[in-house]
Parts: structure tokens; sequence; C-alpha cells
């Protein structure tokens, strides 16, 4: 037990400057409207008044400020139910009235909510996976305070010089830097904002799935900002890129020396996430006492309404547990006391801090617990309880996808089934008759394949025994990887031990898996061999009865459940008194499994004299009625995966769908019953260390999850119902609609007004004679400037003629609006250079319409002097172009980028 006293570090945060309670005494307690239908609302403190932040400009946060962010789900289904979460985020600069006032509004609106929301605290730069996953795709760090009068964001500005620094992996971030080479590194991202030109510059050493999330941001910041005229360019390439690089040098000056190496990644790792300690806070007199309960694995019994709790996650992560009867003021003061504990332990002042009222904990909190049960979710069916109470429908599984993902049922089991037996590193095909019975010191691959949708779809289940050698699980993985080549990559795969294998899994068994210690128990000619063995059996139908063999004697029989003793003599049907009449029937279908013998049933009591013989004896045995297992209400989470320094490093997707799986990703879905791997398209060679993952998630959770609890590895395009089923909707043919990175990048051949334009700028001022200090000059800034203040009409300018062929050897264009979401989804190695978005028609600084025949089917240098290769369309006449294209060019100019190239190309412009 420890104490602090009034004057102890404890209390540091109670006793803030008298000014600051003043203003908290004087904050106004009216509170903001808040509009029922919407899911996110967000306010910034300005002269200690809450002030809604327009939604344009959600994600832009200065850090002189503090804001609070407020999320209520409207559309979330069952399976996902979630807490409503109140935040408020503290700026690196935020003066101490800001965050005092910020508290106490949070404050007011909790009451105001009836304590429903779970609150958060949040520091720049280190806000939690909730909070991040609010504001895709990305959170914008600015410099200094909003000015009064000045808004968040301003659409259609372009006088303006930026760099930002862009970071993360699936939560992006940007940071306003110093525009300078200085701030750049080989590892990251920078985007380089001139107005009208938006330059994303790609470290060497990035990946194409962080250039595919930095280009995200770059285009949503180009629709909010620039209302999508502003002109993007993807510099992948210094040596290809020499128009970008020419305006990057420009405004940047020469680039001295050689790049910096990006900041080693600080994420947490799971096994410090594993660490966790509960202590009970009261007062005693004058003192504050926090005293420790416990350590992982936790229960929830620890936690009484009464009292309140803080839980510490390894540092990483401060929880308070308010119980329901608490008193006003320990809630009001569960901030305080958090960082109280945070300074007392040594904590960095950053360390996220989040409160929860009994009833109301969020999914992350209920986790760090073995168990959960909260009698208001008992009976509802979106929960996900260990047992399903009443008998799956399973006529519906094909038709709803939730259901099947809560029954963990792909179908009703009765599609086509193959099995084999590992032997001598080799599968060896098993007889259909002897479908289910396995060897627990052996390892099994059933292959089962089923119609979903129209198609053809795989389950393949690796069997492990546990008592199979290190050698026969080796050749387990080996032949399922073969099984998977064969199948062209279509198998789900399933790792699955002994006693813990799903419904599906004992639904193709048809309810008869018999697991033998030792062999199968029958000789060469097919006859039980002469041994005495116990088998139990559990389970009341096809879903969830199996019967394992164990050892056979008195103290293994349960009265709870039914027992086959099998002697060279004849077969005993033992029923215990506890057992139902279903599982009575599931018995009575297993014992030809097992045994042809004349078989006896025997009822719990009324036992002859050779029963006990044959078990040694008699022999204290359990016999009171077995309790129901223990239901708990956990919601589905999902979570990036990635490694660092040898260990495994998850960030996890709040509110997540399908939009947050794209082909680079190595995502960890847990149900609770099962953990799911989720490998997009290039991360197909990740396989084992996916497989891996799950183990060490498993094995690191602070609820000391069940290491047997199934793992399945599901490919991009494969995803059988029972990981669909956890998704809010689900779009079958997405992969086959989507763009990739490349594709977006790449565009087609062209160049763009913008770009031309400020290049022109740069060569006429001959930009390239630096002075000393390696910035460009002010005649060169001030070019540059009066290009970003020419108006609007300039935007709405193409490719100057003359141009086209040396920009088009290292500029591309992109299509910024239809293919702007698919920039995260994107595909391996890129190939262009360079790119920028076009939104408008070409200029012709040719005289007249041409005819068609000189301009359709022809290559580039047979056409007319003048004519823009890139963009022949453009010089027809307004009939012929109707007449071909069948609408007008302003129409054909508003299309996506991608949609012109495809007509382009079928008619004969491109």
């Amino acid at each position: 037990m420890r104490k602090w006293g009034e004057a102890s570090p404890w209390n540091f945060a109670g006793h803030r400057d008298k000014r600051i309670q003043e203003n908290r005494m004087d904050i106004n307690k009216g509170l903001p409207a808040i509009q029922s239908h919407k899911d996110l609302h967000v306010w910034i403190i300005e002269n200690l008044k809450m002030v809604p932040v327009p939604e344009r400009a959600y994600g832009n946060f200065f850090e002189e400020h503090c804001y609070i962010v407020l999320h209520v789900p409207q559309s979330l289904k069952a399976t996902q139910r979630v807490s409503n979460d109140l935040h408020y985020w503290v700026g690196k600069q935020a003066g101490a009235d800001a965050q005092g006032a910020a508290e106490t509004f949070v404050q007011h609106l909790q009451e105001a909510l009836h304590d429903a929301p779970v609150q958060h605290r949040e520091a720049q730069e280190h806000e939690s996976d909730c909070f991040r996953s609010y504001f895709r795709p990305g959170i914008i760090y600015r410099k200094g305070g909003l000015a009064c009068g000045l808004k968040h964001v301003e659409t259609d500005m372009y006088n303006i010089q930026r760099l930002l620094h862009i970071q993360g992996r699936k939560h992006v971030s940007a940071t306003e830097v110093e525009l300078s080479w200085n701030s750049f590194n080989e590892g990251d991202i920078f985007l380089l904002d001139l107005g009208k030109v938006m330059i994303q510059w790609n470290g060497p050493k990035t990946s194409i799935a962080e250039k595919a999330r930095g280009l995200a941001l770059t285009c949503s910041l180009q629709d909010r900002e620039r209302g999508g005229r502003a002109q993007i360019g993807v510099v992948d390439d210094e040596v290809e890129a020499t128009d970008l690089m020419q305006i990057m040098e420009a405004v940047l000056g020469c680039r001295v020396g050689n790049l910096h190496t990006a900041m080693p990644d600080k994420s947490i790792n799971q096994l410090q996430k594993a660490n966790v300690r509960l202590y009970h806070v009261y007062e005693k007199g004058k003192d504050l006492v926090v005293q420790e309960l416990a350590t992982s694995p936790l229960t929830q019994d620890l936690l009484q309404e009464e009292d309140c709790y803080i839980l510490d996650q390894g540092g990483f992560k401060i929880y308070v547990w308010q119980g329901r009867t608490s008193s006003l003021q320990e809630k009001k003061a569960a901030f305080t006391r958090a960082l109280g504990f945070i300074q007392a332990k040594g904590y960095p002042a950053h360390t996220n801090v989040e409160v929860v009222n009994d009833g109301a904990e969020s999914a992350a909190f209920k986790q760090l617990f073995r168990t959960w049960s909260n009698e208001q979710r008992r009976n509802n069916p979106g929960g996900m309880g260990k047992g399903i109470q009443v008998k799956p429908d399973v006529g519906k599984l094909r038709s709803q996808p939730e259901l099947a993902a809560q029954l963990r049922m792909v179908d009703d089991g009765s599609g086509k089934v193959e099995m084999w037996c590992i032997q001598d590193s080799c599968r060896q095909p098993m007889d259909p008759k002897h479908h289910g019975q396995l060897c627990a010191d052996s390892c099994y691959l059933v292959l089962y394949a089923y119609q979903n949708m129209g198609r053809v779809q795989y389950m393949l289940y690796l069997w492990q025994g546990p008592q199979a050698s290190a050698h026969e699980i080796k050749a387990l993985n080996c032949n399922a990887e073969e099984l998977d080549l064969m199948y062209h990559g279509a198998l789900v795969q399933e790792h699955v031990t002994m006693g813990s294998e799903p419904p599906h899994f004992l639904a193709i068994l048809k309810g008869q898996l018999v697991v033998f210690q030792g062999d199968t128990g029958h000789n060469e000619k097919g006859q039980p061999a002469s041994t005495t063995r116990l088998f139990q059996v559990q389970g009341t139908d096809s879903y969830n009865t199996r019967t394992m063999e164990v050892p056979a004697r008195a103290s293994a029989l349960n009265s709870s459940d039914i027992f086959l003793l099998v002697t060279p003599d004849i077969c005993y049907l033992w029923f215990g008194k506890g057992c139902s009449g279903d599982q009575r029937e599931m018995a009575r279908m297993v014992v030809t499994v097992i045994s042809r013998k004349n078989e006896e049933t025997v009822l719990e009591g009324q036992e002859p004299p050779h029963f006990w013989e044959a078990l040694g004896g008699r022999a204290p045995y359990p016999s009171n009625k077995r309790l129901p297992e223990d239901v708990s209400s956990f919601q589905p989470r999902l979570f990036e995966c990635s490694s660092q320094t040898g260990h495994l490093v998850l960030m996890e997707v709040m509110f997540f769908s399908q939009e947050d799986l794209d082909k680079y990703d190595i995502m960890l879905l847990d149900t609770w019953q099962e953990i799911f791997l989720w490998l997009g398209q290039a991360a197909s060679e990740w396989k084992k260390e996916a497989v891996a993952w799950g183990r060490e998630y498993l094995k690191t959770h602070p609820a000391g999850r069940s290491p047997a609890t199934p793992i399945v590895l599901v490919k991009q395009g494969h995803e059988p119902p029972t990981f669909t089923g956890w998704f809010l909707s689900w779009d079958p043919y997405k992969w086959t609609n989507n763009q990739s990175y490349e594709e977006v990048v790449e565009g087609s051949l062209g160049a763009t007004s913008a770009v031309s334009e400020i290049t022109a700028e740069v060569k006429n001022f001959q930009l390239s004679r630096w002075p000393s200090h390696g910035r460009a000059s002010p005649l060169a800034l001030q070019a540059l400037k009066g290009s970003q203040d020419s108006s609007k009409s300039e935007l709405e300018l193409g490719p100057k003629a003359g141009s086209s062929n040396s920009s088009s050897t290292s500029t591309r264009t992109t299509a910024s609006t239809s293919t702007r979401t698919s920039a995260s989804s994107s595909t391996s190695t890129t190939t262009s250079s360079s790119t920028s978005t076009y939104h408008s028609s070409p200029r012709s600084m040719v005289s007249g319409n041409l005819p068609r025949e000189q301009l359709m089917h022809q290559a580039a240098e047979d056409l007319p002097d003048g004519v823009d290769p890139a963009h022949k369309e453009f010089y027809l006449s307004d009939s012929d172009f109707q007449d071909i294209f069948g609408k007008s060019k302003e129409e054909f100019y508003s299309m996506a980028k991608w949609k012109q190239q495809q007509e382009k190309k079928q008619l004969g412009f491109f």
C-alpha cells in the first residue's frame, strides 16, 4: 500500500494556479447543441468557449489550442456495439487556461449525457487509436493558433507555402515543419504545398503502403482546401522527376549532403501492453490511498460498484474505472487522480488516460479481463457470448453472413469433405468411413468445399493433436501449403487444436468426432482391439458434440456427461444424472463409431460390479451439476499488424469496415472465440509470420487467452462468411473495382498547366543559381509567389503546346476524384517517377478545328503541328466531338481521368 498526502506529487493537478480555478468557475455552463443525427462533433476551445469546428476542417488541429471531440455511433450493427466516446485534446503549445476549460467542459458534457460516454485525455502526437480512427485519411497538426475571425480551413486559398511531414501506417498524421531540406529524411513522406501545386515527395525507404496512404491524405487536402482544383505531383525518383524537383529546389534550395535517417518507430509492442496492474483508489482522512489489488489476468469481480480503480497497462495507458454508486466528487476527480498517478509513476505527461463508467466500459477495457459479463447484454443476440443457447438456424447461414459469423459456420456442413493423416511427412488419404476418428498424437488436414454466392469456396482445417511431435506439426504446415498452391491460394486455413474445434468442424463430421489416445482402437481387420478404454461424450447436437478418450479410471467420470466404457467383452453406455435427452441421443450415435460389441445402458448409481472392476474400483468424481460457461460481452476488434525488433506491434482500427482492408495489410480480427489473420494480395508472402503473430497475440494478451484459440488465415478475395459477417457491409466485388496505387499515380501520359507554368517561371528566372546558403533567391520566390497568386481561371488551362514531350517523360497524370479513395488500396512497386492530377480541359494552341481523320488513330509524329498528342480529342469540332463521344467536351472533361482515358482508348484518341 502506498499513500500520498496533500503535499505529495499525487496532488499536483489538484493545486493548479488559483487563476485557472477562477477561470473555470467563470465558464458558462451552457453547452452547445448536439445534433442527434451526426456521429462526430468537434469543438475548439477559443476564449474559454466551445466553438464548433466546420466539418470540412475535421482533422485539423492547431497546437496552441485544446479541442473537444464527441463521437456517438449512429449506424453500427449489433455485432459492433461500441461505447460513446468523449475526448479532450491538448495541443503541444496549449495554455493552462485552455486545458482547464476543456477539462471542465468535458465534465459538464459528461453530466449532460448522463455519464454514458467513455472519457479520454489526448495529447498531440500521442492520441489513442480510437481518436485517430475518426479522422481518415489522417490528422493534420497546424502551427500556432487560430486567429480571431479566421476559419479552420480556407477553401480556394492558393497563396500558401508550407511543408508537411507525413507519418504513420494505418493512422496517418501530417505535421507542419520548417520549409527546408533539413526537415526531410529518407524513411518518411513530405508534402510541399504551394497552393496550386502540391508535391508529394516519397522517401527512398518508404513502402508502397505508406506512399498510398500519404497520397490519400494529399488528395483529401486537395479536396477540402483547394476545392479539388490544385494539382498533385508525386516524386518517387528525383532523377526522373526533373520538373517537380526544379520547383522543390526553387523553394527549398539545393540539397547539401545526404538525407537524414528516419527516427525509429516508438510504437508500444504487445509484450509491453501485457503488463496490467489494478489499483484501488480511496480517501482515508486527508490522504489519498492507492493500493495494488492484482496483476493480470484480472477478473471482473475485483471491481466493486461503490469504489473507484486505476488500471495501469504497462505505463502505455491509464484507465480509471468508476463504480455506479461512487460519489460525484470521486467522478469529478477522475482525470486529476489519473494525472497524479502518471506523475507519481514517472510516466510521460502525454500518457493516454481513459475514464470508464460502470456499465459503459469500452471494448479495450473489457478485454483486459479474463471474462466480462454484463447483465444488460446477456440476452442480446448481437453479443459475442461463448455459447448460443438456442439451436442454430443453419438454413439462414447463406443469406445472413452476420449469423454465420456468430455461429462460426460457413454453412450447414453438407459440402464435400476430404481428409488426410500426416504420416512420414506426407498426406495419407483417409477412408470416409473413418472420417472423424483421430489420434491425439497425430496431425490431420480436412478440406471442405462449399458453395457461396454462386462460386466454390474452401476451408482447410489443420488439426493438431496435443501429443504430436514438432516434426509432424512442421509436416502439417508444409502439406497445407502444398494444397494451397494446388488450389491457387484459394484455401482459408484454420489452425485447430484438440478440444477447441469450431462448430463447423464438428458439423462436417456429423457430431462423430472421436479422439483416441494412441491408436484408433481397430486392428488390421477393422475389429476393435482387446483393451479397456473410457470415452467422454459432450454435446447436444452435431454442431457441438465431441468425444474424447480419457484415462480408464473412475475419477474421470462426471455426473453432467455421458461415458462409454469399452471392455473386451461389452460396451457400457453410462448416463450421468445431469445429462439431457439430447446428450443421450448423440451418445447413441457415437457408440457405433467406437465399438460394435454388445451395448449395455447403465444409469449413474445403478452400475454392475463388472463396471467398477473394469475401471479399477470405485473412486470419487465430480457429481455436482456443471455450471454454464461464462457468457462474455466482447466486441470484435480489428488491428493492423507489424513487427518491431522481433515483437508484434498492433494498431487498432475502430468502427471498422471493408474500406480499412487494403492489399498491403496484414490485419488481425479478434472475435474472442477465433483469431482471423487477413492477408492483402501484396502481403501473401507473410503467411508464416501472420500465424506466428496470431499465436504471439494470444500469448501476450493481458486477459490470459487460451493458446488453443483457433487461428484462421484468410486471403484477400477468398473471405468466408464467418469473416465478412463481422463487418457492417461487405462488397464481394470491391477488390475487382479498385484502382491500385500505381494506376492512380501513373494515369496516362500528359502534362498539366500548373506544373508547366511554375516550371516555366523557374526556368525564366534561372533559379538553378543559388546563393551560398542554399535557398532560393528573393527574385525566385517572388516569381513563384506570382504564379501562386494567379487567378483561378488559370487553373483551368491545359498543357502548353510544345511542352508535352518534355513533360510526359517525367510527369504523369492521375484522376483525383473517383480514384482518390483507392489510393490506399494499391499494389506493389511503382513505375512512374512523378504525377499530377488533371481535371481541366487542354488549351489549344492551334487555330480552328481539325478534321477527325487527322486526329483519330494517329501516332504523335503524324499529328499536325501544335497538337498535344495527350489530348488529341480537344482539337475536334464541337459537333464531331458530340458525334464521336456522345457527350459535350464540358461533360467529358468533368469525368474522372481514368474514365476519360478509357473512352479515348476505345475511340482511337489515346
